[in-house]
């Protein structure tokens, strides 16, 4: 049975659930799930503070939050998954592969790295709180934030009766990132015993080196860069994304 906090996005075979960035939703998968669907059986999750921007959390905004409702989603599958993860939902994978690696068979992450320390998010603070709750059109979108962001954008706003409303709130998301700033998370990522396939976009939004790092440390790594990519790597070169995935995937996912 797939858990409530899960998708059903089609495909038959063992669980791939695919976990977005921060602003982002399940549904920004849409260009992707086609192809994988033929790899396994897919699901797209939702984090806590992306799920509406009514729908708030009990919980402090914290990486251990992120993570536990992301073990509860696949614990409900009943059987351990592959997690294709962007970004910020890249961190919670692996995290997620280190603290239960019963839950995890094998990983992507897709430009996310372990240690923002120093880093603040005050030069992105104005940008968001200027925001509007909700766009009037899908043209305003577009402009706000570009062709490739724009698109994603679209797919992750709520769509209303008047426009396209933010899923979330941008003091939450925030105070999300705020938080990368303050620690790091090599620990986790050295104890991740899952394959791991990461993927950097070439205008990376980590730290250069960090994730060349990962791969030389990490226990069973892939690495790959893709020059001129942007951080939405699989929208972005969705060519060179989709020939790393797709066979990773085929050696590990079905393999369960």
């Amino acid at each position: 049975m797939p858990s409530p906090l899960l998708t059903v996005r089609g495909g038959e075979g063992a669980p791939i659930v695919l976990v977005h960035g921060l602003m982002g939703r399940g549904s920004t998968w849409s260009r992707q799930v086609p192809w994988l669907k033929e790899l396994g059986a897919i699901y797209t999750y939702d984090a806590p503070w992306h799920r509406g921007r009514e729908v708030e959390d009990p919980h402090p905004v914290s990486t251990e939050r992120f993570v536990a409702d992301l073990a509860d989603a696949v614990a409900e599958l009943g059987q351990p998954a592959t997690l294709v993860a962007h970004s910020m939902g890249g961190l919670h994978a692996w995290c997620l592969a280190a603290a239960r690696p019963d839950l995890v068979t094998a990983v992507v992450v897709e430009d996310m790295a372990p240690d923002f320390r120093g880093r603040t998010t005050g030069p992105w603070e104005p940008w968001l709180h200027a925001l509007p709750v909700e766009f009037d059109s899908e043209r305003r979108v577009l402009d706000e934030f570009g062709p490739v962001a724009g698109q994603y954008f679209v797919e992750a706003f709520d769509r209303t009766a008047t426009g396209w409303r933010l899923h979330g709130r941008p003091e939450r998301w925030i105070e999300i990132a705020a938080e990368w700033g303050t620690r790091d998370y090599w620990q986790q990522w050295h104890a991740v015993r899952a394959p791991v396939l990461l993927i950097e976009a070439g205008n990376s939004v980590t730290p250069p080196g960090q994730m060349g790092q990962m791969s030389n440390t990490g226990d069973r790594t892939t690495y790959l860069h893709v020059p001129g990519a942007g951080h939405l790597v699989h929208d972005d070169s969705p060519r060179e994304y989709r020939d790393a995935v797709q066979p990773f995937l085929a050696a590990f996912a079905r393999h369960t």
